[in-house]
């Protein structure tokens, strides 16, 4: 679905109060005893062979099932990784009231907010964030946070636009950033996998395809002052495991009136529990690890460790459960074509200043009377 930019300040707090949830749970980890530990991702499942005799990974693993988890650990949950059976319960009755609501909305022929923005129950997880084990972000570097707070994106609050050097690269439809275009969003959130000798091809709904090449030993990245929204990307294979390593990322921040040198942020705003206004900095030395893990034949453990250290104080790492349906209805995100909407911020801003200016000059012209 096409981003709407004219109805994100209205309904950006509805749609995190009103996530389409259903009562069928992700694919998961088996919850341990001990709700405080985080079990290692169980490699002992024997997927299918490609032709080639690659794991097989092909298929659509769409990852709105797990949109309603945060980021960031919510406080009420401790040290815990997991819900207790109660928590687990309280969050499947709200799923039942949401699929209760939509299935009203259907009913009276009218398709609403539980058609754009949809998850399930979201498992038994507390959060994304499985290092740090307080299921906290790392703070940013000094630095690093000055660029986050100066920066501009039409997601920041009170900001003048007047060129596009005021809209982050996911505004121009260009980018959603890296990693955080692997992690959950509001609507879109179609992945799928194709595979071919020594390629690996990773199809984003919503804005990128990766195409990795396997290579074992030397990953022969690009040379550095080469870099890509997305990254280099790289995999090998550790037994069934697919390790994908990412260099080379777009450098940039929010900050700057330098059109080449903006970027998007490589954690969005939109995944739950994310820092706000999309501005967090991208240093040369950013780099991500995925290992992408089958455990059953219709679910896959993804585990992304970001590292920055000119941005974060120290790495951080994300698993995600991603469940197989390839029934998935998975359409072209057709973002640029029509994009109206950096122009319509920039002229009515500046239509508001040219007000602003005229009301200024008849109060003048009136002795400050009027």
């Amino acid at each position: 679905m096409n981003r709407q930019f004219t109805l994100r300040a209205a309904v950006a707090g509805a749609m995190l109060a009103a996530v389409s949830l259903s009562s069928i749970p992700a694919a998961a980890q088996a919850v341990p005893a001990d709700l405080t530990v985080m079990p290692p991702v169980p490699t002992d499942f024997q997927p299918k062979k490609t032709s080639w005799g690659d794991p097989d990974f092909r298929g659509t693993w769409p990852i709105d099932n797990i949109a309603s988890l945060p980021m960031n650990r919510p406080a009420n949950f401790g040290n815990r990784f997991w819900l207790t059976d109660e928590e687990f319960a309280a969050r499947q009755a709200q799923a039942n009231r949401s699929d209760q609501a939509y299935d009203a909305e259907d009913k009276a022929g009218r398709i609403g907010m539980g058609h754009w923005v949809e998850s399930d129950a979201s498992g038994r997880r507390t959060s994304l964030l499985v290092d740090p084990a307080n299921g906290q972000l790392p703070a940013m570097t000094p630095q690093a946070q000055a660029l986050y707070k100066a920066g501009r994106s039409s997601w920041t609050p009170n900001t003048s636009f007047n060129w596009v050097t005021d809209f982050d690269s996911w505004d121009r439809c260009i980018s959603r950033g890296f990693p955080a275009s692997m992690l959950p969003f509001r609507y879109n959130n179609g992945i799928r996998v194709y595979q071919s000798p020594g390629y690996v091809t990773i199809a984003l709904e919503m804005l990128g395809t990766r195409v990795i090449p396997i290579r074992s030993g030397n990953p022969e990245h690009w040379p550095e002052n080469v870099q890509g929204y997305l990254g280099n990307s790289v995999g090998h294979w550790e037994g069934n495991t697919l390790v994908i390593e990412t260099t080379n990322l777009k450098t940039g921040d929010s900050a700057t009136q330098d059109a080449f040198a903006r970027n998007g942020s490589p954690l969005n705003m939109a995944t739950m529990g994310v820092p706000a206004n999309n501005t967090i900095p991208t240093s040369s030395q950013a780099k991500v690890v995925e290992r992408l893990t089958m455990t059953g034949d219709n679910s896959i453990v993804y585990e992304m460790t970001y590292s920055d250290p000119e941005v974060f104080t120290a790495p951080f790492t994300a698993r995600l459960d991603w469940t197989r349906n390839d029934d998935y209805g998975f359409f072209e995100y057709a973002c640029h074509e029509g994009n109206v909407q950096v122009r319509n911020y920039i002229t009515a801003d500046r239509a508001g200043t040219l007000e602003k200016a005229s009301e200024a000059e008849l109060s003048a012209e009136a002795g400050g009377a009027h």
